[in-house]
């Protein structure tokens, strides 16, 4: 079965005080959310989704990821407001009309996560597996088609609450790289 790619970059990013979104800000060269998106393009996935919703990325992106352009499936989550949980499920709804059988999904704010960390996830085998840095769980996520329905529908919960609530499922791959998220400027500044 195919698998998907998934980068969730939906949110208001509110911790992040400044006249930009956190994904548009400048993190060593690039918007924040671009090293995102060009490390899950280049794990290989049959199709990458990058869903949005408080900016318009397909448009605020559109110079820095010309080329990757047709690589791109852009999903609006209208209700990105109502939390996390309605953006993955936009990305479920997607992934299912797209007739992908399981897909990888990661942060948007997260720009030292690697290639090679969504391409170990992909390859993994499992319902559920997430990978870990230094020990500690974190996106991306590979989340088979036979656990879509566990996952949360209301809220800012995503597949967290499905890892801690369902752990006889999840199995945890070693990464290199580094899972930061990005959400204030403190955090910008310590990680360009």
């Amino acid at each position: 079965m195919s698998i998907a790619g998934v980068v969730l970059a939906a949110g208001a990013g509110s911790r992040f005080e400044g006249s930009s979104h956190k994904l548009l800000a400048d993190f060593r060269g690039q918007p924040v959310v671009v090293h995102a998106i060009k490390a899950a393009l280049g794990a290989g996935f049959n199709q990458l989704y990058v869903i949005s919703g408080a900016v318009d990325l397909e448009t605020e992106l559109a110079e820095w990821l010309d080329a990757e352009s047709d690589q791109i499936t852009w999903v609006e989550s209208p209700d990105w407001k109502l939390g996390q949980a309605h953006s993955l499920q936009a990305a479920v709804a997607a992934i299912k009309a797209d007739g992908h059988g399981s897909f990888v999904v990661g942060l948007g704010d997260q720009p030292m996560v690697p290639t090679s960390a969504w391409r170990s996830v992909g390859a993994s085998r499992g319902a559920v597996t997430v990978a870990e840095f230094d020990g500690k769980r974190r996106p991306p996520v590979k989340l088979e088609q036979e656990v879509w329905g566990l996952l949360p529908v209301d809220g800012d919960l995503g597949a967290r609450e499905l890892i801690r609530s369902h752990p006889e499922l999840v199995s945890a791959v070693p990464c290199d790289g580094n899972a930061a998220d990005i959400d204030t400027k403190r955090d910008l500044k310590r990680w360009s």
